[in-house]
């Protein structure tokens, strides 16, 4: 059974080395985590999972990693610094702050019950750096609220380059930056954070067919990586609630122990970035409205069969690496009663997804012969490239078939003292605890059967 409380997956990772409060031993930093031994493979895992998706399974897509800080002036031409905004009050009897927006009541404190709460105003949530020695507003930058910028600006690079034309994508994950009014739900919603994103590039008037088209290609991804679509529900944003680039947005929610919230965002931004970021914007014949007074150098234009050029539609799925963890946690997240009364709780990831995918246990650990055949094992299993492989020389095998449960590993391996006599060895399995005995010739084919099966 999935999570139902968040703190059930808060201790967890905590104990098991997925995730620290950043800054601990300083009292941390609210809004800001650390990803430990655990966590960052995990991590790394559903990126892969993303990349090869988006990229590598697909001829029409290309990636770059562009930079996290960009000039004040492209977050001026994208709208971000006039509408990247949370509504935001202050209790003036506690000092609480928090956004309207998401109170149950925006009139009564959600801390000490006060009604003495200021008028809201809009909060900007990038974050503003200098650049250079000298400050003032010609070396003000932003760190970037998201990475779709850096795919807008530079699509005539990409395009001259690798000779693209719509329909084709452009894919990018990377760190960004949000100035939240509040930090709430564990790694649900932070300061520090990276996304998935795409910007599919597309002739004006195929727009709202490939809107549909990524809609269920997203929805297959989730489940492939183990979130179901009956845990998620599609949310037609209404017109009222839009950004100011959007012409339809889709918000995908997951059914967090917090409730639905967004786990994925897939939206039309017809042809507002690539015009914003244009010159001589008055002879491009576009759809949306950009920000006027444009100081690009630019034509973001794509051409067409008959030679004409046009500024192409964009649909752009974008999701939160931290919140694809957080649901996989929850879905992963089981406690089990075992036929002995005991319970053991165990993350059942899809193997492809694991922190670890086998653990190679010698039954003693002061044996060296012991020793040696499974560390010889651990390095033939570790040149496989199906992710990392570790030695476990803890030896209790019990305990340690517990420790790997929690962390999700999907096949724990012991050498005992017959597989120095007769090659083989045990392997268990993590979801239904049967164990076999295999040669260890034959292990190899075992796990990549496991792991590239499920992936």
């Amino acid at each position: 059974m999935p999570a139902t409380e968040m703190q059930q997956l808060v201790s967890l990772c905590q104990r098991r080395g997925f995730i620290f409060q950043s800054a601990e031993i300083y009292g941390g930093m609210k809004g800001f985590y650390d990803f430990g031994p655990m966590g960052v493979e995990l991590k790394n895992n559903i990126k892969q999972s993303w990349w090869k998706a988006m990229v590598y399974q697909r001829d029409d897509m290309e990636g770059i990693d562009g930079c996290t800080i960009a000039p004040a002036v492209v977050f001026q031409q994208s709208g971000h610094t006039e509408t990247f905004t949370d509504p935001l009050t202050e209790c003036r009897d506690c000092k609480s702050r928090m956004r309207t927006d998401k109170m149950k009541d925006p009139t009564v404190c959600e801390n000490c019950g006060s009604k003495n709460l200021m008028e809201p105003r809009n909060f900007n949530l990038l974050f503003p750096v200098q650049v250079g020695a000298v400050e003032g507003a010609q070396s003000l930058a932003y760190l970037r609220g998201e990475t779709a910028q850096h795919i807008f600006i530079n699509f005539k690079n990409v395009t001259d380059s690798t000779n693209r034309r719509p329909p084709f994508g452009i894919a990018q994950m990377g760190k960004m930056y949000r100035n939240e009014i509040i930090a709430r739900n564990f790694i649900f919603r932070v300061r520090e954070f990276e996304a998935m994103e795409m910007e599919f590039f597309v002739p004006p008037g195929t727009d709202e067919k490939w809107h549909e088209y990524w809609l269920e290609e997203r929805l297959k991804w989730w489940e492939s990586i183990g979130v179901p679509r009956n845990k998620i529900n599609i949310n037609d944003k209404p017109k009222e609630e839009l950004a100011h680039y959007s012409k339809r947005t889709f918000d995908l929610e997951y059914l967090y122990p917090h409730g639905y919230d967004e786990i994925e965002g897939i939206a039309n931004r017809t042809d507002y970035d690539l015009g914003s970021h244009s010159k001589n914007q008055d002879e491009l014949n576009l759809t949306a409205t950009p920000i006027t007074n444009t100081r690009s150098n630019a034509k973001l234009t794509a051409q067409n069969a008959e030679g004409q050029h046009y500024v192409p539609f964009v649909i752009e799925p974008a999701a939160g690496v931290e919140r694809a963890m957080l649901a996989v946690l929850c879905e992963a997240y089981t406690e089990e009663v075992l036929e002995n009364g005991d319970t053991r709780t165990v993350l059942k990831f899809k193997p492809h997804l694991a922190p670890i995918k086998a653990a190679v246990l010698p039954l003693a650990r002061n044996k060296p012969e012991l020793v040696a055949l499974a560390q010889s094992v651990k390095n033939t299993l570790q040149k496989l490239g199906l992710g990392r492989i570790v030695l476990d020389t803890s030896g209790n095998v019990g305990k340690a078939y517990r420790k790997h449960d929690e962390v999700g590993t999907p096949l724990c391996i012991t050498v005992d003292f017959e597989s120095l006599e007769d090659g083989q060895v045990t392997v268990r399995d993590r979801d239904s605890m049967a164990q076999i005995r295999l040669p260890i010739a034959a292990l190899a084919q075992h796990l990549r059967g496991i792991v590239e099966d499920a992936a």
